[in-house]
């Protein structure tokens, strides 16, 4: 049976990091930029055993890597993002293609890195590339479960202090610069930010299992309410219930791994959501987002929280 130490620590960590998830999760899904979350929880793989050929720590390999190409992906999307080139919400046919390029690669080097790994280390390879892929979250120790939490308060910390400005650039990016808001400075921050979640749950549920928890509650918190700041506490909820509910079921069950579990409920979150939804009249559902000032609100708040 699992320790109680370690179940600690999962709790410790998983809570933090799927708390990260579901708050930059809601903005992943209202910018359309579920693809980049994709490319970057594939760029988790290729880091971590890069570090580990180098015979360094792999969270700094993990952590770098998803954090650099994340910046690319900003970047990317500053140039060929729709609206001329104006970071708003969705990316265009030719960034996804770029992104969809650039994490090709990447994964290219990932397997290059692990051969050269499996050299040096005589199958220690399959190891770390196991915990890179799928977690460990029940075999993290109590320093790397404090790591872990710390690197997730921080990114959430900071995506919500850039929440109203970041708000105001994916509902109308053409008046957010207008009212000079550094639009596509805060673009690239927020997918830089997302590299630094996506290293931190990379190290709880695996880098293939990253997507569900970043997009399975912040999507069903979409469902459920267009008011933003209620949405982004609900996908947050949902994001640490399905951490807690499965870090629960895979104790009770020895054999099913925690990150399976963890990522069944969350996309079981949002096909509860999506259910219930259809369920409720077209009349509702469509007249549901304007009711929220929160949103008409952002421009002035993005304004007062950038100076």
């Amino acid at each position: 049976m699992l320790g109680q130490a370690f179940m600690r620590n999962a709790l410790l960590a998983g809570t933090f990091v799927a708390l990260a998830c579901g708050v930059s999760g809601w903005f992943v899904v209202l910018r359309g930029q579920v693809f980049a979350g994709d490319a970057l929880s594939h760029v988790a793989f290729p880091g971590a055993l890069a570090a580990a050929a180098a015979g360094i720590d792999e969270r700094i390999g993990l952590l770098a890597t998803t954090v650099l190409v994340g910046i690319a992906i900003g970047l990317l999307g500053l140039r060929s993002g729709s609206g001329g080139g104006v970071p708003g919400v969705g990316g265009s046919p030719a960034q996804d293609t770029a992104i969809g390029t650039v994490f090709t690669f990447v994964l290219g080097l990932g397997v290059f890195f692990l051969t050269l790994f499996s050299l040096s280390t005589g199958g220690g390879a399959g190891v770390q590339a196991a915990r890179t892929l799928f977690g460990s979250i029940f075999g993290l120790g109590a320093g790397e479960a404090r790591l872990a939490a710390l690197v997730a308060i921080l990114a959430t910390g900071a995506t919500l202090a850039l929440a109203r400005p970041l708000l105001f650039i994916s509902l109308a990016p053409e008046v957010a610069i207008a009212k000079g808001v550094p639009a596509r400075l805060l673009s690239v921050g927020f997918v830089a930010l997302l590299g630094v979640v996506a290293a931190g749950a990379t190290v709880a549920i695996g880098a293939l299992l990253l997507l569900g928890l970043l997009t399975g509650p912040a999507a069903a918190a979409h469902r459920l309410t267009g008011s933003p700041f209620p949405g982004i506490a609900l996908a947050a909820a949902l994001a640490v219930g399905s951490m807690w509910g499965g870090l629960l079921i895979a104790y009770l069950v020895p054999s099913l791994p925690p990150g399976s579990a963890i990522v069944m409920l969350a996309v079981g979150c949002y096909a509860a959501a999506a259910a219930a939804d259809a369920r409720r009249p077209r009349r509702a559902r469509s007249g549901e987002a304007p009711r929220d000032p929160a949103a008409a609100n952002a421009g002035a708040g993005a304004t007062r929280i950038d100076r």
